[in-house]
């Protein structure tokens, strides 16, 4: 009689903590991962160099960061980085609290000492997890080589569920050089104890909501970035037309409802349009679909759509009532939410309420004064709109540069409106940019910015001629800090302390005696770093210049484009103020 054999468990290969941070970010998915090293993160830099995933090499550890931000909000997946420990990792903070305040999903990961140095104040020691925790949704400090893929796999879970947000897993060198046996994890297959990101939504909660949608007269939408990052905008579009609901979207959600729809009212908030103000101002039932309420949209509190049921929906409970006093609010996924309330939506048309909104836009559009002889900021954004055919993902830095880019670009599609929100960090458009273009080859990025911003990342610029990247970037240069210059003049009796870029126009305790007008040159800094330039000071030739860098393929192309100095952004509601405040919307005869 045979016996059988008794079959024996392959033994699990060891491997480095370093092989397995390799492994564990390829069982994630990751594809694209940015970083610079250093010598607390060197072993496991030696296994990137044969990762099967695509590296980007920054040249500033902020960049890598704001990269790997683009990348996230321009795919929907998690972006990753990965830096050295003490200076490489604190260059990560506005990087992470920027995606922070935005709710992008990253994870990041930073060398550190070996666990017995730890509070030694070892070279290029940095308590990152204090440092981190204010400014990221989670963080993890790997003790154990057993435990990594474990913490990788719900460092990618975290970042990626409930309200997205960065996650940074601080990982001592000891730690990468020990060897475990522990296979890596999957993300998508985590449960973890006390963290319930998709709660239920009660029937009788998607029953109190339809039912108040069927009786209000003058319903309004206001959409926030949580439809982008819940992937909700089929439903809010589908909603908007079955119910006849105007429709507006903070910055953050710029292409969620496409604004060529009727029921489209545009961005709203202190320099959004007087339509969707006035349209929050005057609604009986305003509906928050993943916005947060914050004080650029809000003006006055005690003011703010007084006249409205609010209903606030949002993946983080947090955020409901936080700002404003919520009528009804519904803890849950936004795109779980709206379906299961659609069927119970009756079909509606509001006549008089939607007569209304089209009185207000068509009264009110959005416009700008010429100022003689100058290239307006605004029109080369409406030339960027135009060349592109309104297929461009438009990335942006910070300052008057993105509030023109979100007012004169047309978006039609979620994804294609890419900012630092919240935390309006300068020096975001260039590197996010690139991480957007390498997220998304196949479509053409524009990044818009300012003569002040550009030069906070412009060493990326490299970066993008390494990957033969063909972004264009846009430099609409005014010689000032244009948003703090527009207060001054607006607030500050024209007094213009510390906005002056170049030596023109600078007060005498701020400027060198004879020093030439607008600096750096830009077109001569692109040059140096391998890109193709140009300058341009008219709007046949803005044209031109867009037309043919959008055909160029196989590098970066920088239009400087020298604008009006003192052009505003219009409308303005001014901080803290009304709707009743707003300026700048009505159109001079």
């Amino acid at each position: 009689m045979k016996t059988k054999k008794k079959m024996v468990s392959p033994v699990p290969t060891e491997r480095t903590g370093a092989q397995c941070v390799i492994d564990s970010l390829v069982k994630a998915g990751c594809e694209v991962l940015f970083g610079y090293p250093g010598g607390q993160i060197i072993d496991t830099f030696n296994c990137v160099y044969d990762a099967p995933f695509h590296f980007v090499l920054g040249r500033h550890e902020q960049g890598c960061v704001h990269a790997a931000d683009g990348y996230a909000r321009a795919t929907g997946k998690v972006g990753c980085c990965m830096v050295t420990s003490g200076p490489g990792a604190t260059n990560t903070i506005t990087g992470l609290a920027t995606a922070n305040m935005d709710g992008i999903p990253l994870v990041c990961i930073s060398g550190q000492v070996p666990m017995h140095l730890i509070g030694t104040d070892a070279f290029q020691e940095a308590d990152v997890i204090g440092i981190t925790r204010p400014v990221t949704k989670h963080n993890f400090l790997v003790r154990s080589v057993d435990e990594l893929p474990d913490i990788i796999a719900q460092a990618f879970y975290i970042a990626a569920t409930g309200k997205p947000g960065p996650v940074v897993i601080d990982l001592p060198k000891n730690v990468q050089k020990a060897l475990t046996a522990v296979p890596p994890k999957d993300p998508k297959g985590m449960a973890m104890r006390a963290y319930a990101p998709a709660p239920e939504v009660s029937a009788a909660d998607i029953r109190r909501l339809a039912d108040l949608i069927n009786k209000a007269q003058s319903p309004l939408l206001y959409v926030g970035g949580g439809a982008i990052s819940g992937n909700a905008s089929t439903e809010i579009a589908k909603l908007a037309r079955k119910a006849g609901i105007p429709v507006c979207t903070t910055m953050m959600a710029l292409g969620a409802f496409p604004e060529d729809d009727p029921l489209a009212l545009g961005m709203v908030g202190m320099h959004g349009s007087a339509a969707a103000n006035y349209a929050v101002d005057k609604s009986d039932l305003l509906i928050s679909a993943g916005a947060r309420f914050d004080d650029r949209v809000t003006g006055k509190i005690d003011q703010f759509a007084s006249k409205a049921v609010t209903v606030h929906i949002d993946i983080d409970r947090s955020s409901i009532g936080k700002n404003v006093a919520t009528h009804f609010g519904i803890h849950g996924d936004l795109k779980a939410v709206l379906a299961a309330v659609l069927p119970l939506v009756k079909a509606a048309r509001h006549d008089a309420w939607s007569a209304q909104t089209q009185a207000w836009k068509a009264k009110y559009p959005l416009f700008y004064v010429e100022d003689k002889g100058a290239l307006m900021p605004q029109a080369v954004v409406q030339k960027i709109d135009e060349a592109s055919k309104g297929k461009a993902i438009i990335v942006t830095d910070v300052g008057q540069n993105q509030l023109w880019a979100a007012q004169f670009f047309a978006y039609t599609r979620p994804r294609t409106f890419i900012s630092s929100g919240g935390l309006g960090t300068m020096g975001f458009g260039l590197p996010a940019a690139i991480g957007a273009q390498l997220g998304r080859p196949k479509e053409r990025v524009v990044c818009v910015s300012g003569d002040g911003g550009i030069q906070m990342n412009f060493q990326e610029l490299v970066v993008a001629v390494e990957h033969r990247l063909p972004i264009v970037v846009v430099i609409l240069n005014n010689g000032y800090l244009g948003m703090v210059r527009q207060w001054q003049e607006l607030f500050y009796n024209k007094r213009y302390s510390a906005v002056t870029l170049g030596q023109r126009g600078r007060r005498p305790n701020e400027g060198i005696p004879d020093a030439p007008g607008y600096l750096p040159d830009f077109v001569k800094i692109a040059e140096a770093h391998g890109a193709t330039a140009c300058r341009v000071t008219t709007l046949k030739e803005t044209e031109a210049a867009l037309r043919a860098a959008l055909a160029r393929t196989g590098g970066p192309t920088v239009i400087e484009c020298i604008v009006s100095p003192e052009a505003n952004v219009y409308p303005m509601i001014p901080p803290g103020a009304h709707v009743s405040s707003m300026v700048g919307h009505e159109k001079p005869e």
